[in-house]
This record gives C-alpha cells, structure tokens and sequence, in this order.
C-alpha cells in the first residue's frame, strides 16, 4: 500500500489510475453530517497495487483539494456509494459498488461485522466530535475498507447501466435540499431496501412519512419567499393503475374507485378501502369471478409464483433486477406480488424522473421531495403556470396516470387547485 502525498507521487499515481479500472472507497471526514454538507478525508484507491490519496487527515500530508479535479477521468470506475460521492465530487464513468452489492443480494450492506476495535472505540466515545474520521487511526480506517472490499463478492456480471437511474435521480433531488426555518435541511434516501422502495430519513426525521396531522410540515416552505409556492402532485389509485397497465385491463376515464364500486355495489370510500384491501392481501374468489381487473390479477399473481418457484428468481418490470430465492425469507405469493407491486412503483417513477429532470434543469424551480406516489417542488412563480402544466403532463406520462396537484406557502396549508389544470 502506498500513501500518496506529494505532486510527484500523485503524478505516478494518476498514470496508473487513467489506464487501469480502479475501485475507489472513501471517508467522508465526518459520518454524522450529511454528504452535501461535508468533504473527503481519504481516498482508498484498489489497483494493482493499493494507494491511500488524503485530503483531511491528521496522520498524512495532505493532497491540494485541486488534484481531486484530476480524478475526472473518462474510464470505468467502481465506486462505494457513488450517490454520497456525487454530493462532493464525480469522478465521471462510476459504477456503484452498493448497487452491484444489492442487485447479487436483494439487500444493502451490512457494515456492522466488518467494524474493528478502534473504531468502535472512537464512534462510541467521541460521537457527537466533529470530522471524526479525520482524526480515527488511518491504518484503522483503512483496515475497515479492506474488510468491505475483501467481504463484498460482487458479480459484475450483474452490472445494470438502467439501474444507474435510480441513483441519479435520488442524488438530483437530495442535492437541493428543503428549505425549513430559514435553512435548506438535506434529505437521504436509500434505495436498497428489501422491495425496492426508497426509504428517507436522515438526522432523525423521517421524511417519507412527514405528520400530515400536527404541524410537523408547516416548518418547510419554499426558498424563493414571497416569490414561490410549495406545489405537490399525488397520483390518483397509483397502484391500481399501474398493474392495470402490466394485466392489460383497462380503467374507464374518471375515478378508478368510482368504477370499481360499480363491481363492488358501494360507496366510494368503500370501494378504496376493498380494492386496496384485495390488492395488498387475499383476493376472495367472489371478487375473482366477479370482478375482471382482480380476475387478471390473480391470474398474473399465479404466473409470477409460478415462474418463481420454477426459475428461483422473478425479473423487475422495467429495469429488469432479479429477485432472488436464496434472498428472501418466508416468502409467499401475496408477498412476492406486493414487491413485485413496489419495485413496479419505483422503476416507473425514476424512469419518468430521469427524463423529467433533463425537461426542467433550466427552470429555477425545484423538485425537493419524493414519496413514493407523489412529488413535491419549490415552485418560483416566475417559472409561471406552464411549468406546472409541463410538469403535470411529465409527471402523468401524458395523462397515463392521473394526479391531484395542491399548493401553499408551507407544506402543512396546502389548498387543492387540480380542478385550474382541468381542460
């Protein structure tokens, strides 16, 4: 292993890096801090021969911050949690590492064994100390990557360049922030769940479940002032129409829970509550006989376990990440279709939102939150209401998937305008 701390050692050092395809793994300088708010203690650079490149590190002479520029370069990189990394710095041409992890086990990484002695010491003792991995034994720090990278196993053969659009699309909107109490506060989100579906939380707030009922959300508002509005859309019966769209069955124009109740000979209320009942659960066999849509989806609920007792697998439907066997536990037809249903939901929002981006990334608006089955901006009025228009058709896959839209000055007083973007 080699430490590289001077203009001439870095010089041999980036020839080797530009012909070969390294692996990088990092230290940010301080764990508690969020990505946007924080800087690189280290490099570990895995090559032919190891190299330690630092930046912020008390055992080392430290690198100018300007060679980091340099590490732009055109050639594959494998990169540990690229999406923290892009908070600071792209490299160009990365290929995440936790990503690659994921996509061979259905989960993330599971750090905790790999921990060593000194660290522990240091994480308990000096928690709340600021640049903490600054100051941790080097040795020791390094000891701890060399245990992920030697642990890890990865099948490159797994590689998926569309998964990639998952990653950039949770980058694009933490990396803006939300704006509460004066200040941008920075959400993270962790796509490598067990279905699927992106949790997010960081510094103790968990912001895909913000309280809709006390005035939790009245504290974000947007950045622009008196010059901006909060504007979220929701999809309307989202998971309803989505697997309609995978069964071949289509729904009527209007209310989906209107037409269902038709089937179901009740009220509106009712009929959301039994659908979604049906959908997450067992579906009776009078509703099956009575009820085409979750005749097609019981159908389509019997292939899927069927292909997936048979192979030991089932595909995504849209990015194509394999579901394991070997992966998951306990698992039964109604679970299997209820990750089926969440990875759906997932592949086709960051698939919409990967092209979304590229439409607005010259408006001064913001898209700040994303929950699952809806999406939250920071509306600067002078985008004006043909922003909101765009957004809507970007959002609905022009009209695929119908939204309700509101707005606010705060995330808590929200008025309903869907009915202005009617006609």
């Amino acid at each position: 292993m080699k430490i590289v701390e001077n203009e001439l050692e870095f010089k041999k050092f980036l020839e080797l890096y530009k012909s070969t395809i390294p692996s990088i793994f990092y230290f940010l300088t301080d764990s508690i801090k969020h990505p946007h708010n924080n800087d690189i203690s280290f490099l570990y650079v895995k090559m032919e021969d190891d190299y330690v490149l630092p930046f912020n590190h008390n055992d080392c002479k430290n690198l100018d911050k300007k060679y980091l520029e340099l590490l732009k370069t055109d050639n594959k990189k494998y990169v540990w949690d690229v999406k923290s990394l892009k908070h600071i710095i792209d490299f160009n041409n990365m290929v995440d590492i936790n990503t690659l992890y994921y996509l061979k086990y259905n989960k993330e990484i599971d750090l905790y064994d790999l921990e060593n002695n000194t660290r522990q010491f240091y994480n308990s003792k000096f928690y709340h100390t600021e640049d903490l991995n600054s100051v941790i034994p080097l040795m020791k720090q390094i000891e701890f990557l060399e245990n992920i990278s030697t642990s890890i196993n990865l099948d490159y053969s797994l590689e998926n360049e569309d998964y990639n659009e998952i990653s950039d699309a949770l980058f694009n909107i933490e990396n803006v922030g939300l704006y509460k109490e004066s200040d941008l506060v920075y959400t993270q989100y962790n796509p490598f769940t067990a279905t699927g579906r992106p949790s997010n939380r960081f510094g103790g707030v968990n912001y895909a479940a913000l309280n809709k009922e006390d005035e939790t959300r009245k504290a974000y508002t947007s950045r622009f002032g008196t010059g901006g509005k909060l504007v979220e859309f929701d999809y309307d019966a989202y998971h309803l129409r989505l697997i309609g769209e995978v069964v071949n069955y289509k729904f009527p124009d209007g209310s989906v829970h209107e037409h269902m109740s038709k089937f179901y000979g009740c009220d509106y209320q009712e009929s959301k509550r039994r659908s979604f009942q049906y959908l997450y659960g067992h579906i009776p066999i009078e509703v099956v006989q009575m009820n085409p849509f979750f005749g097609k989806v019981q159908d389509f609920i019997d292939e899927l376990w069927k292909s997936y007792k048979k192979d030991k697998y089932i595909d995504t439907n849209i990015y194509s990440r394999r579901i394991f066997s070997q992966n998951v536990s306990d698992m039964n037809k109604n679970k299997l279709f209820n990750y089926f249903i969440q990875s759906l939901e997932t592949e086709t929002n960051m698939k919409m939102l990967s092209t979304l981006f590229n439409t607005i990334k010259d408006y001064k608006s913001k898209l700040v939150l994303y929950n699952y089955d809806s999406f939250l901006f920071d509306f600067n009025i002078e985008d004006g209401v043909n922003y909101l228009k765009l957004l809507k058709n970007e959002i609905e896959l022009s009209g695929k998937f119908p939204t309700s839209i509101s707005w606010g000055l705060n995330y808590h007083e929200m008025e309903d305008i869907t009915e202005k973007f009617v006609g």
